[in-house]
Protein backbone atom coordinates (compact mmCIF):
# COMPACT_ATOMS: atom_id res chain seq x y z
CA UNK A 1 0.00 0.00 0.00
CA UNK A 2 1.03 3.58 -0.92
CA UNK A 3 0.21 6.84 0.75
CA UNK A 4 0.17 10.07 -1.54
CA UNK A 5 0.73 12.86 1.16
CA UNK A 6 0.36 15.60 -1.03
CA UNK A 7 -2.13 15.85 -4.07
CA UNK A 8 -4.10 18.48 -5.64
CA UNK A 9 -6.98 16.27 -6.77
CA UNK A 10 -9.21 19.05 -6.70
CA UNK A 11 -7.49 20.94 -9.76
CA UNK A 12 -9.33 21.90 -12.96
CA UNK A 13 -6.63 19.64 -14.36
CA UNK A 14 -9.00 16.72 -13.11
CA UNK A 15 -12.49 18.00 -13.78
CA UNK A 16 -12.51 15.69 -16.84
CA UNK A 17 -11.80 12.07 -15.79
CA UNK A 18 -11.16 12.71 -11.46
CA UNK A 19 -12.79 9.58 -11.16
CA UNK A 20 -10.73 7.73 -13.49
CA UNK A 21 -7.27 9.16 -11.84
CA UNK A 22 -8.51 7.66 -8.11
CA UNK A 23 -9.14 4.61 -9.83
CA UNK A 24 -5.80 3.90 -11.85
CA UNK A 25 -3.84 5.25 -8.10
CA UNK A 26 -5.71 2.43 -6.70
CA UNK A 27 -4.92 0.46 -9.45
CA UNK A 28 -1.05 1.34 -8.53
CA UNK A 29 -1.53 0.37 -5.02
CA UNK A 30 -1.91 4.12 -4.05
CA UNK A 31 -4.67 3.53 -1.43
CA UNK A 32 -4.94 6.84 0.60
CA UNK A 33 -4.37 10.32 -0.44
CA UNK A 34 -4.13 13.67 1.04
CA UNK A 35 -5.64 16.82 -0.58
CA UNK A 36 -4.35 19.89 0.76
CA UNK A 37 -6.40 23.35 -0.37
CA UNK A 38 -4.87 26.09 -1.87
CA UNK A 39 -7.52 29.39 -1.03
CA UNK A 40 -10.80 29.87 0.69
CA UNK A 41 -13.05 29.56 -2.64
CA UNK A 42 -11.61 25.99 -3.16
CA UNK A 43 -12.74 24.28 0.00
CA UNK A 44 -16.24 22.97 -0.95
CA UNK A 45 -14.77 22.25 -4.17
CA UNK A 46 -12.08 19.96 -2.16
CA UNK A 47 -14.52 18.89 0.12
CA UNK A 48 -16.38 17.20 -2.88
CA UNK A 49 -13.57 15.16 -4.56
CA UNK A 50 -12.88 13.75 -1.02
CA UNK A 51 -16.13 13.06 -0.99
CA UNK A 52 -15.51 10.53 -3.96
CA UNK A 53 -13.51 7.82 -2.30
CA UNK A 54 -13.26 6.82 1.48
CA UNK A 55 -9.03 6.69 1.03
CA UNK A 56 -9.29 10.63 0.15
CA UNK A 57 -8.43 12.93 2.80
CA UNK A 58 -9.11 16.57 2.99
CA UNK A 59 -6.62 19.58 4.36
CA UNK A 60 -7.82 22.79 4.74
CA UNK A 61 -5.37 26.23 4.35
CA UNK A 62 -3.85 29.30 2.42
CA UNK A 63 -1.47 28.70 0.03
CA UNK A 64 1.32 31.44 0.29
CA UNK A 65 1.49 31.63 -3.41
CA UNK A 66 -3.00 32.55 -3.46
CA UNK A 67 -2.32 35.55 -1.78
CA UNK A 68 -4.34 37.57 -4.21
CA UNK A 69 -7.12 35.36 -2.96
CA UNK A 70 -7.25 35.56 0.52
CA UNK A 71 -9.24 38.03 2.35
CA UNK A 72 -9.56 39.30 6.00
CA UNK A 73 -11.71 37.01 7.22
CA UNK A 74 -10.75 33.87 5.87
CA UNK A 75 -8.67 32.68 9.12
CA UNK A 76 -11.86 32.90 11.36
CA UNK A 77 -13.51 30.93 7.79
CA UNK A 78 -10.35 28.29 8.09
CA UNK A 79 -11.59 28.11 11.96
CA UNK A 80 -14.98 27.50 11.26
CA UNK A 81 -13.75 24.97 8.65
CA UNK A 82 -11.58 23.27 10.99
CA UNK A 83 -14.32 23.28 13.50
CA UNK A 84 -17.14 21.55 11.48
CA UNK A 85 -15.26 19.56 8.88
CA UNK A 86 -12.03 17.81 11.23
CA UNK A 87 -9.92 17.60 7.95
CA UNK A 88 -6.45 15.99 8.77
CA UNK A 89 -4.31 18.66 8.42
CA UNK A 90 -4.39 21.85 7.99
CA UNK A 91 -2.58 23.29 4.80
CA UNK A 92 -1.15 23.79 2.43
CA UNK A 93 0.14 26.59 3.79
CA UNK A 94 3.65 28.10 4.42
CA UNK A 95 5.81 30.76 2.90
CA UNK A 96 7.11 31.11 -0.81
CA UNK A 97 10.30 33.82 -1.67
CA UNK A 98 10.53 32.57 -5.19
CA UNK A 99 7.59 34.09 -6.66
CA UNK A 100 7.91 37.54 -7.73
CA UNK A 101 5.44 40.18 -5.90
CA UNK A 102 4.16 37.98 -3.02
CA UNK A 103 4.84 40.25 0.09
CA UNK A 104 6.94 38.44 2.97
CA UNK A 105 4.87 40.41 5.92
CA UNK A 106 1.63 38.65 4.08
CA UNK A 107 2.95 35.38 4.01
CA UNK A 108 3.82 35.32 7.14
CA UNK A 109 0.26 36.99 8.66
CA UNK A 110 -1.33 34.14 6.90
CA UNK A 111 1.22 31.07 7.92
CA UNK A 112 1.66 32.29 11.59
CA UNK A 113 -2.44 32.72 11.89
CA UNK A 114 -2.48 29.15 10.68
CA UNK A 115 0.18 27.48 12.67
CA UNK A 116 -1.87 28.89 15.53
CA UNK A 117 -4.41 27.44 14.35
CA UNK A 118 -3.24 23.78 14.03
CA UNK A 119 -1.96 24.07 17.77
CA UNK A 120 -5.08 24.84 18.55
CA UNK A 121 -6.80 22.02 16.75
CA UNK A 122 -3.97 19.27 17.33
CA UNK A 123 -3.78 19.14 13.44
CA UNK A 124 -0.23 18.87 11.46
CA UNK A 125 0.29 21.12 8.73
CA UNK A 126 1.48 20.73 5.33
CA UNK A 127 3.93 23.04 5.08
CA UNK A 128 5.28 25.03 1.36
CA UNK A 129 8.86 26.20 1.51
CA UNK A 130 9.78 27.00 -1.30
CA UNK A 131 13.35 29.29 -1.00
CA UNK A 132 12.28 29.74 2.72
CA UNK A 133 13.47 26.79 4.69
CA UNK A 134 14.68 28.64 7.55
CA UNK A 135 12.23 31.20 7.77
CA UNK A 136 9.60 28.57 8.17
CA UNK A 137 11.94 27.18 10.62
CA UNK A 138 11.46 29.72 12.48
CA UNK A 139 8.09 30.21 12.07
CA UNK A 140 7.76 27.03 13.79
CA UNK A 141 9.93 27.24 16.69
CA UNK A 142 8.16 31.01 17.43
CA UNK A 143 4.65 29.37 17.22
CA UNK A 144 5.64 26.53 18.73
CA UNK A 145 4.04 22.70 20.07
CA UNK A 146 3.90 21.79 15.80
CA UNK A 147 4.04 18.51 14.09
CA UNK A 148 3.57 18.02 9.96
CA UNK A 149 5.21 17.91 7.03
CA UNK A 150 7.06 20.02 4.48
CA UNK A 151 6.47 18.80 1.54
CA UNK A 152 8.82 18.88 -1.75
CA UNK A 153 11.06 19.46 0.34
CA UNK A 154 14.47 21.38 -1.35
CA UNK A 155 16.43 22.19 1.53
CA UNK A 156 19.61 21.19 2.89
CA UNK A 157 20.90 18.28 4.95
CA UNK A 158 21.13 20.33 7.91
CA UNK A 159 17.45 21.95 7.55
CA UNK A 160 16.05 19.12 7.17
CA UNK A 161 17.69 17.61 10.70
CA UNK A 162 16.53 20.88 12.11
CA UNK A 163 13.19 19.75 11.18
CA UNK A 164 13.22 16.09 12.51
CA UNK A 165 13.98 17.66 15.76
CA UNK A 166 11.05 20.00 15.46
CA UNK A 167 8.63 16.88 15.15
CA UNK A 168 8.56 17.58 11.26
CA UNK A 169 9.28 15.22 8.12
CA UNK A 170 9.70 15.67 4.86
CA UNK A 171 7.84 14.83 1.09
CA UNK A 172 9.70 13.38 -1.71
CA UNK A 173 8.02 13.51 -4.65
CA UNK A 174 8.63 13.81 -8.45
CA UNK A 175 12.09 15.82 -8.43
CA UNK A 176 13.72 13.04 -6.84
CA UNK A 177 13.77 11.08 -9.84
CA UNK A 178 15.52 13.48 -11.89
CA UNK A 179 19.26 12.23 -12.01
CA UNK A 180 20.42 16.02 -11.89
CA UNK A 181 19.04 16.65 -8.18
CA UNK A 182 22.12 15.11 -6.97
CA UNK A 183 21.47 16.71 -3.27
CA UNK A 184 18.32 15.43 -2.86
CA UNK A 185 19.01 11.91 -4.31
CA UNK A 186 21.56 11.60 -1.46
CA UNK A 187 19.54 13.13 1.24
CA UNK A 188 16.51 9.98 0.09
CA UNK A 189 19.32 7.64 -0.12
CA UNK A 190 20.28 7.76 3.79
CA UNK A 191 17.53 9.76 5.75
CA UNK A 192 15.94 8.32 8.56
CA UNK A 193 13.03 6.80 7.01
CA UNK A 194 10.69 7.70 9.94
CA UNK A 195 10.96 11.16 8.53
CA UNK A 196 10.12 10.32 4.93
CA UNK A 197 6.44 10.82 3.23
CA UNK A 198 6.05 10.51 -0.45
CA UNK A 199 4.18 12.75 -2.60
CA UNK A 200 3.05 13.66 -6.25
CA UNK A 201 1.94 16.83 -5.75
CA UNK A 202 -0.10 15.90 -8.71
CA UNK A 203 -1.28 17.71 -11.27
CA UNK A 204 2.38 19.17 -10.93
CA UNK A 205 5.94 18.30 -10.52
CA UNK A 206 5.83 14.91 -12.84
CA UNK A 207 8.47 12.77 -12.27
CA UNK A 208 11.46 11.83 -15.03
CA UNK A 209 9.47 9.59 -16.92
CA UNK A 210 6.21 11.73 -17.43
CA UNK A 211 8.07 15.09 -17.96
CA UNK A 212 5.86 18.12 -19.24
CA UNK A 213 2.56 16.36 -18.73
CA UNK A 214 0.24 16.28 -15.84
CA UNK A 215 1.39 14.05 -13.64
CA UNK A 216 -1.29 12.14 -11.42
CA UNK A 217 -1.12 10.39 -7.71
CA UNK A 218 -0.72 6.43 -9.74
CA UNK A 219 2.74 7.94 -10.50
CA UNK A 220 3.50 7.56 -6.75
CA UNK A 221 4.82 3.86 -7.41
CA UNK A 222 7.58 5.42 -9.55
CA UNK A 223 8.69 7.89 -6.56
CA UNK A 224 8.54 5.09 -4.41
CA UNK A 225 10.87 2.68 -6.58
CA UNK A 226 13.46 4.95 -7.43
CA UNK A 227 13.79 6.28 -3.50
CA UNK A 228 14.07 2.48 -2.62
CA UNK A 229 16.51 2.18 -5.76
CA UNK A 230 18.92 4.78 -4.38
CA UNK A 231 18.54 3.18 -0.80
CA UNK A 232 19.72 -0.44 -2.29
CA UNK A 233 15.88 -1.80 -0.54
CA UNK A 234 13.15 -3.63 -1.84
CA UNK A 235 10.14 -0.92 -2.87
CA UNK A 236 8.01 -2.28 -0.88
CA UNK A 237 10.50 -1.73 2.66
CA UNK A 238 9.47 2.27 1.47
CA UNK A 239 5.97 1.95 0.68
CA UNK A 240 5.47 0.07 4.22
CA UNK A 241 7.36 2.75 6.26
CA UNK A 242 6.25 6.19 4.39
CA UNK A 243 2.64 4.52 4.79
CA UNK A 244 2.71 3.97 8.05
CA UNK A 245 4.44 7.46 8.72
CA UNK A 246 1.66 8.77 6.73
CA UNK A 247 -1.26 7.08 8.58
CA UNK A 248 0.75 8.08 12.02
CA UNK A 249 0.77 11.89 11.63
CA UNK A 250 -2.32 12.50 9.59
CA UNK A 251 -4.19 9.58 12.02
CA UNK A 252 -5.47 8.18 8.51
CA UNK A 253 -7.94 5.27 8.97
Amino acid sequence: MLVDSHCHLDAVEFDADRADVVARARAAGVRMQVLPATHADAWPGLRDAAALDAGLYPAYGLHPTFLAHHRPGDLGQLHAWLARERPVAVGECGLDYFVDGLDPAQQAHWFDGQLRLAREFDLPVIVHARRAVDAVIAAIRRIGGLRGVVHSFSGSRQQAEVLWREGFLLGLGGPVTYERAQRLRRLAADMPIEHLLLETDAPHQPDAGLRGQRNEPARLAVVCATIAALRGVDASVVADATSANARRLFALG
